[in-house]
């Protein structure tokens, strides 16, 4: 395999999986998660935080610099989509860095239980709006 496809593989096995991770989480988990009492859904976002919050940064980083750099030496026609989808992940990780890292930190320090239900909802509907 050449440089260039070394590159691509990377890039699509690397993006892939997280953006896969990414969904999976919205779109499965989190809609399961939400319908358990509060004191468990703290339980189980905490667990979360402790595995997807130190995992995600990171693969998301290293697909950001990975498709910018895949777009950079791989594409020579028509970069217009390959552009927006550096744009689109790099504001992908500037939400997470800028709004939901804050909120995990947050998670990951809730001890209220039960006691603010609302507030925790609120904190929980914020985090995956973004």
């Amino acid at each position: 395999m050449t440089g260039p496809e070394v590159l691509t593989v990377a890039t699509l096995l690397v993006g892939g999986f997280t953006a896969c991770a990414e969904f999976g989480s919205y779109a499965f988990v989190h809609p399961v998660i939400r319908r358990l009492p509060v004191e468990h859904h703290v339980a189980v976002e905490q667990g979360l935080v402790r595995t997807f919050g130190r995992f995600m940064p990171v693969a998301m980083t290293v697909s950001l610099l990975l498709i910018s750099w895949w777009s950079a030496v791989v594409v020579t026609d028509l970069p217009v989509a390959e552009l927006v989808a550096v744009v689109v992940w790099a504001i992908g990780l500037m939400t997470t860095i800028l709004v939901n890292v804050g909120i995990n930190i947050r998670t990951a320090r809730w001890t209220d239980g039960a006691a603010d239900p609302e507030r925790w909802r609120a904190m929980r509907a914020r985090w995956e709006v973004f």
